[in-house]
């Protein structure tokens, strides 16, 4: 599947009313508002312009469902955190990702992106809680390693790693959407889990 795939837009969801027919194992990429979530979409499919890479965090307030050949669908969930929103908007992006985490049947894996560069900040551990209580695949992605050296990077990925880790079960890929780095390696966690996913009987 690391092979360059057919990217095709589904659709963008305001209510789970609205979200399409899950056909295909679904893989979800959630992430605060300004960790890179587009570039990484971006990088891992090599579409030029799969995800709209916008200088405002928080510009994307809808779930946005990509289909990848006959594969897999990628599913972009709206940013949180730095966005400056009402926040009857914030709520509502709060309750249209619960009710998608945890009512999707086709959701086998979510990609939980965080900036290498930066310390958890509560949401963050939120949104790792949420995960958990859904019961859901997760990995953590920590993006923008390039912006590091290397001996730095590796200083911060111990780091997040006891925290998102704590016990050992939660893989963390360090990732750059400039340099590729971990593009491999998170390509085959999502592999196994789509193979996976295609093997299990039907619900």
């Amino acid at each position: 599947m690391k092979k360059t795939l057919l990217v095709e837009f589904i659709k963008s969801a305001p209510s789970a009313q609205e979200f399409p027919s899950p056909e295909l194992p679904e893989v979800a990429v959630v992430g605060r508002s300004n960790v890179g979530k587009s570039s990484l979409l971006n990088r891992l499919t090599s579409a030029k312009r799969m995800a709209f890479v916008s200088k405002t965090p928080g510009r994307t307030q809808l779930i946005n469902f990509f289909r990848l050949g006959d594969e897999m669908t990628l599913v972009d969930l709206p940013g949180y955190g730095f966005a400056k929103v009402p926040v009857a908007v914030r709520q509502n992006w709060e309750q249209l990702v619960t009710s998608y985490v945890f009512e999707r049947p086709a959701l086998c894996l979510v990609l939980l992106l965080i900036d290498i560069r930066r310390d958890p900040m509560e949401s963050d551990i939120q949104v790792r809680d949420l995960l958990e209580q859904a019961g859901l695949a997760h990995v953590v992605v920590a993006t923008k390693t390039d912006k590091l050296s290397k001996s730095r990077a590796r200083q911060q990925q111990t780091k997040l790693e006891r925290i998102y880790a704590a016990e050992g079960k939660i893989p963390l890929i360090p990732f750059s959407a400039v340099t590729s780095e971990g593009r491999n390696e998170l390509w085959k966690v999502i592999e196994k889990h789509v193979r996976e996913a295609r093997r299990a009987p039907k619900k």
